[in-house]
This record gives C-alpha cells, structure tokens and sequence, in this order.
C-alpha cells in the first residue's frame, strides 16, 4: 500500500490525515460485536406489530405466507401495497412459511429485516475499511516513522464509521420495522460496499453490486439503485491511479457496475416497478423543513461529514471521498422530490458514516468536545426520562409522570417484567462506566469521539425497547382497538369495511383473524366497519339505510383512528 507522500498526485493533493501508529488501536471485536447486538435485538423481539407502515407490509406478508395474494402483483383488498417492492414482503413470508408452528407469524416475517439490519453494518464496517485502504486516504508519512500503518488506520477508521451509523438518531425506529425502507437500507449498504471493495477483489464485490442494486429494484426504489450506480461509475473513473494495472480496474469495475445496473433495471422493468413518483413542488415547499430534519435525523453524522469534505476539499474527486458523497446527495435529492423523506435520507446514512475521517487532533478537538458534552447531556437525560416515568408506572411516583400516562394511554395497565429490568440496569451501568471511560486520560484513538454518541443511542433505544416496551407496543399497535371490534361482532368473522387504511385492515385480519370484504361488492357479511371520518362519505357512497349503528370503536391512543362499527339491518 503507497503512503500519501509516496503517491505523485498527493504532492498537488495532500492529504489532511496526520495520525500516529498509537491513535489506531482497534476497538476489541467482542466488544463492538455484543455492541451491535444490543442496538439490533431490541424493537425485534416482544412487540406486536406497530402502526403504520409496520403492520401494514406485514399484513401483505401475511396474506402472501396463507397464499390468498398473488405474489407478483400483491393487493389487500384491491389496494396494492402503499411502498412499491417486491422482495421485502416476499422475505416476510418465506420466513413465515419456513418458520416452526411454536414461533409467532409477526416474529418469523422479521427474521429477515433482523438479518438484513445486521449486514448494513457489517457492510459499512467494511466499506469504509475499502475506502480507508485507498492511497489518498492514507495519513502523512512522519519524516522519523511512527505513523499510522494502512491496515491499522482502516480498522479503526471502520470502527470509527460503524459506531457514528449507530450514533445517528433516524437509524433507531425506522431500522427495526418489517418494511422496503429497511430492506433498501440494507441493499444500499451492500452496493456501497461492493463498489468500494472492487479495486481489491472483483469476483465477491462484483456479486454484492448485482445484488445490492438488484435488491434495491426489487424493494421499490430502481430509480435510485441506478442513480447509486451512475454515481459509483463516476468515482471510479475519476479516480486518480498511479500505475496501468490500477487503471485498467478501474475501467473493469466501472464496466462490472454498469453491468450489474442494467441486470437491475431490466429486472425491475420486467415486474413492473418503475414508478415516476417524484414532484418538483415538494422542494421548494419543503426544502427549510428538511434541513431542520437532517440536522437532527443524521446527528452526530451529518457534521462530521461536513467537516470531512471541507477538510478534504482537495481530493473530493478521490475515489475514497467522491463514492460516499455520490451516495449522500442521491440520497438527499431523493429527500427533496419524494414525500417519504425520512425513508430516502435513511439510504445515505451508511455512506455519511463512511464520510467520516480522521483529520488530526488538534484540528477536531473542538468539534469532538462539542458533540461529547452535548451527547452526555443529551442522552443522559433522556435515560433519566425513561426512568422516572418506568418508575412512575410501576409505582405512581412520582405522580405527575404517572398522571400524563394515564391521560395519553386510557387503559394501559403497567406490567413489570425481571428480565426487562436487567436488561435496562446493566445498559445504564454499562452507559456509567463508558462516560467514566470517556473522560479519562487515555491515549486519543480516532473512534474515540463517537463512542458516546453510539452508546448513547444504543443505551436509549435499549431502554424504551425494554422499560417502555409494554406502554410503546399499546400505544402504537391496533390490537386493543381490534380486540375491542372483536368483542362486539358475533362468531361469524364476516366484516365489510370502507375507507379504512390498509394498516387498519391488516391490523384487522391479523389480530382479529376476521374475513374482511370491500363495502361496495355484494358480500353481504352481517357487519361494516367505517372509519369515523369518512361517515359523510360512507353515506354516499354506502346505502347505509341498510345498516345499524352500534357503536364507534375507539383507539386508545389516538382518536383520529376510530372505526364505527355497523350491524347489517334485519328486513
């Protein structure tokens, strides 16, 4: 591997990385490996599923593992699904049709989300690593040695990268649902890693670019699977080489992924999954709104990134630097032209950990204790939250937070579960010992900085996914509200329904195990259910003279969601 000061285009490009063989010492495998674990388990296992893009994917796993739904053009009731894709439900119920009868149906279908959660980090781990190994990304040669080796710099760059992924506040929630937006992310962070592996190894990276792009097509975003590729063809021509071996790879990986993209394409095309969904008036009616948005759905990712391109300004057509930030801005040009911005920025916060570089102490100090105070502060008070409303749950005191629980969940009974609580005891113990680790004078390794952002996020996640589990699945699922319509009908099962949303009747069909028809065909079942807000239109658009009210069904937690419920008229 060439050093920065060995390579003839860093005497015009120098490279701003000054680190020491001391300052890339590894963070221990066992440990960022239980570390991982703990972000990905909790919010997978003990919930049922929540509303409303959770419950509603599952309810077309569903009905494609009991095989009433065609699994290449799947409807719940004439409606497709609201995320256009293939794959994503098609996982869900492979893993429901392979699972043993003992394992529950909503569990089994996240099996694959669980795994495919997994492997976007393990992904981004190794592509910053790749891209790390570059010869621009290599810190400056000391005149008397002692620098940091290539080997060694890139592992601690990619732990570094792994943990500031971790760290990013969006990555929470929207990584442990069972919908496309996860199994996107996880495609995308297979082909970012294909691509940025290429120049070592042809034969596995070229594989992971075929099926990452493929993957994504299939998950309902081909438009963006080639958008990824036409920027990853860009940084590997623009690349600067130093020898013709290197540059006829570089020809050979940027014919690899023009490859792999077309197989995508027409992959997408033949099923039918290219959808024009995007509307210049979104940009210049939400732009200010998504900038709020980033800044806080990216921390602490976005303004390390920030600080990585201004400092390596220089060489933003290196590979190492121009392959994530073409990642980045296809993923915020998707923000700006799509309503579901949130789901379109989670595909560039792999490539945003990945910017993330080592750019010398001195110059980063500040912006290392800025993002350390405010997530000590940050996170440290929202743990404190969560464990005084647990407390509060459990005991009535303190009264307030125990009274505003009772006001936002009617009907909520606290449950107190030992394995729960040991969980979220050795997650604050552990959360102690690392802001006391922290704050010793221990040698500056370059991961240094986001250990507390990571953990910060894990130890909160962890929290709400073990203390405030009980309350956040009541709040955030239909089953109370269906057990409530369950116990109004009779044994018959038979309801029609108007104008509800699809996570309604998949709430519906799974946990109410009721037949459910569409009001306008001559089902003739005993009941109707209609939304409480569509009443006006149901009398239009229902002869509801044939109907009897019997009472408006109430979700707890939400009352914009109530369903009326209507008997059919004896005649």
């Amino acid at each position: 591997m060439l050093e920065a000061n060995h390579n003839p285009s860093a005497v015009n490009q120098p490279t701003p990385a000054i680190v020491a063989q001391d300052a890339v010492r590894r963070l221990p495998r066992a440990a960022l490996l239980l570390f991982c674990l703990a972000y990905v388990l909790p919010g997978f296992f003990g919930r049922a599923p929540w509303k409303n893009a959770d419950i509603a994917a599952f309810g077309y796993m569903d009905a494609l593992a009991s095989g009433s739904m065609s699994w290449l053009a799947p409807r719940l009731l004439g409606q497709p699904p609201e995320f256009a894709g293939l794959l994503p439900y098609w996982l869900g119920a492979w893993a429901m049709q392979l699972a043993p009868a003992w394992v529950a149906p909503d569990f089994a279908a996240r099996i694959p989300f669980m795994l495919l959660l997994g492997g976007a980090m393990a992904a981004t781990w190794y592509s910053v690593y790749f891209l790390a190994r570059s010869p621009q990304a290599q810190p400056v040669a000391f005149a008397f040695g002692g620098e940091a080796s290539p080997t060694d710099y890139a592992r601690a760059i990619a732990d570094g990268g792994l943990l500031a992924l971790i760290a990013t506040l969006g990555l929470a929630q929207l990584s442990h649902e069972t919908t496309p937006a996860l199994a996107q992310l996880g495609f995308t962070a297979l082909a970012m890693f294909g691509m940025a592996s290429m120049p070592y190894r042809p034969v596995l990276p070229g594989l992971s670019v075929l099926a990452g792009l493929a993957g994504l097509g299939l998950s309902g975003a081909p438009w963006m699977s080639l958008s990824f590729a036409i920027g990853g063809v860009v940084a590997t021509v623009l690349d600067r080489s130093s020898d013709a071996a290197a540059r006829e790879r570089r020809w050979q990986s940027a014919g690899l992924i023009m490859v792999a993209a077309a197989v995508a394409a027409l992959l997408a095309w033949t099923l039918d999954l290219w959808h024009w969904r995007i509307g210049m008036g979104t940009v210049v009616r939400d732009w200010p709104r998504l900038a709020r948005f980033l800044v806080w759905f990216a921390w602490p990712a976005t303004p390390l990134a920030l600080w990585t391109l201004w400092r390596w300004r220089r060489q933003l057509t290196s590979r190492h630097v121009a392959l994530p930030l073409g990642f980045v801005v296809v993923a915020l040009v998707a923000a700006l032209l799509t309503p579901t911005s949130d789901r379109a920025l989670l595909l560039g916060l792999p490539a945003l950990a990945t910017l993330r570089r080592n750019v010398g102490r001195a110059k980063a100090a500040s912006v290392a204790a800025l993002i350390d105070w405010f997530t000590l502060l940050f996170f440290s008070g929202c743990a404190l939250v969560i464990w005084v409303v647990w407390l509060a749950m459990q005991t009535g005191v303190p009264a307030q937070p125990a009274a505003n629980v009772a006001r936002l969940a009617p009907g909520f009974v606290p449950s107190f579960s030992i394995p729960a609580l040991a969980a979220a005891l050795l997650a604050t113990l552990a959360w102690g010992w690392l802001v006391k680790w922290r704050a010793g004078r221990h040698q500056a390794v370059i991961w240094k900085s986001l250990v507390l952002p990571a953990g910060g996020a894990a130890l909160c996640w962890l929290l709400l996914m073990t203390l405030w589990l009980p309350l956040l699945d009541y709040a955030r699922s239909y089953a109370p509200q269906v057990r409530n319509v369950v116990a109004l009908i009779d044994a018959s099962g038979c309801v029609e329904v108007h104008r509800l949303s699809q996570a309604q009747m998949a709430a519906l069909r799974y946990h109410g195990k009721l037949t459910l028809q569409p009001a306008a065909m001559p089902a003739g079942c005993p009941w109707l259910l209609v939304d409480a807000d569509e009443e006006q239109s149901a009398s239009i658009e229902v002869d509801l003279r044939q109907w009897q009210p019997v009472a408006t069904v109430a979700r707890p937690t939400d009352s914009n969601e109530n369903m009326v419920l209507y008997r059919r008229a004896e005649r």
